[in-house]
């Protein structure tokens, strides 16, 4: 050890080794008639350099440190429970004033899981998380021949083999009766509906949907609601919009409806293209974009292939590639691959 600290150490005995917080720096003006302890004590020891030392290490308090660092709760809160009265209280007056169970806790109205029913594929249920939901809108495009409809009526089977009520509302006005039967379904219970027009179609359906007594409706397509002011106009007039306004509106009422009803509303959609698209994709669904917000799962369908005979010479099936586009009930674009045999 240096002479010169030695020395120091000896004339100054309330000199204590440096913080690790400070760096060891030599004072310029040192000379061995100084004393070491008064050198270094006014470069690191200054009344100011230890009240910041004190203030790093201080924890600051607040008044809202129980509710920052935890949930409120009585003991954290004297006003916990003037706080739960409150909410009470206006929880009652809503509920007088728009009906029971306007407002409600979500743990206490039984609604933390939604409810589903089998869309008939094993395969495609998995991807959905458990099968198709209740009370939701529900949206199956693709192109033309890709199995929308078989899919449709392989759901409306399932849910009359639960004893529910299903409809279907063909605004194609090409229901197959055999081949439904075929897949399945109860075509004497089945109700059937053939709209004139998309208002009717519309209308039909959220009336059935706010009757109760209907677990399932399927509109067979959105691209055949046609407006009534279409169809009272003349071939080849410009009407811009009307169908993407009508289903606007109707959403705006049947997607409220059919959830207080648990009544599950399945649009089939056709796939159009846009004119002068050169980048990105120019397939668009019919319709507006309304029914793309509203629904709850969007499912793609589309051709993967024909399935041959055992001889080979003969087409005897479709198969099908269902793509989860959009789900709010479980984990989006999911795939699956199914087979279907028409004969």
């Amino acid at each position: 050890m240096d002479s010169q600290l030695v020395l120091s150490l000896k004339l100054n005995p309330s000199f204590t080794p440096l913080s690790p917080l400070f760096p060891f720096t030599p004072c310029s003006s040192f000379s061995p008639s100084l004393r070491f302890s008064s050198c270094y004590s006014r470069r690191l020891y200054s009344p100011v350099t230890v009240y910041a030392a004190k203030k790093l290490s201080h924890k600051i308090s607040s008044e809202f440190d129980d509710r920052i660092n935890g949930a409120l709760s009585p003991d954290a809160d004297s006003r916990f429970l003037d706080r739960q009265k409150a909410l009470e209280a206006a929880m009652n007056d809503i509920n007088s004033s728009f009906g029971k169970g306007s407002v409600t806790r979500l743990g206490s109205a039984g609604g933390a899981l939604v409810e589903t029913f089998s869309s008939g594929i094993l395969t495609l249920d998995l991807a959905l998380g458990g099968g198709l939901p209740k009370g939701r809108v529900v949206e199956i495009y693709g192109p033309e021949s890709s199995g929308k409809t078989t899919l449709a009526l392989h759901a409306i089977a399932e849910v009359q083999k639960l004893g529910g009520n299903a409809m279907l509302v063909d605004a194609e006005h090409a229901f197959d009766p055999a081949y439904s039967k075929a897949l399945g379904v109860d075509v004497e219970n089945l109700i059937v509906c053939q709209p004139d027009n998309g208002e009717m179609a519309l209308e039909t359906a959220d009336r059935m949907c706010r009757s109760g007594a209907v677990d399932l409706i399927c509109v067979d397509s959105v691209s055949a609601l046609t407006p009534r002011a279409e169809i009272e106009g003349e071939i080849g007039m410009q009407q811009m919009g009307l169908q993407a306004r009508l289903m606007s509106q109707a959403l705006r009422k049947m997607s409220g409806n059919a959830s207080k009803a648990g009544c599950t509303l399945i649009f089939l959609n056709q796939i159009r293209y846009k004119i002068g698209v050169y980048y990105g994709n120019p397939e668009v669904t019919s319709g507006g974009i309304a029914l793309k917000f509203f629904a709850s799962v969007r499912l793609e369908i589309r051709s993967a292939g024909k399935i041959k005979s055992s001889k080979g010479d003969e087409d005897i099936g479709l198969r099908a590639r269902v793509r989860v586009q959009k789900s709010k009930v479980s984990r989006p674009y999911k795939q699956e691959e199914r087979k279907h045999c028409s004969t």
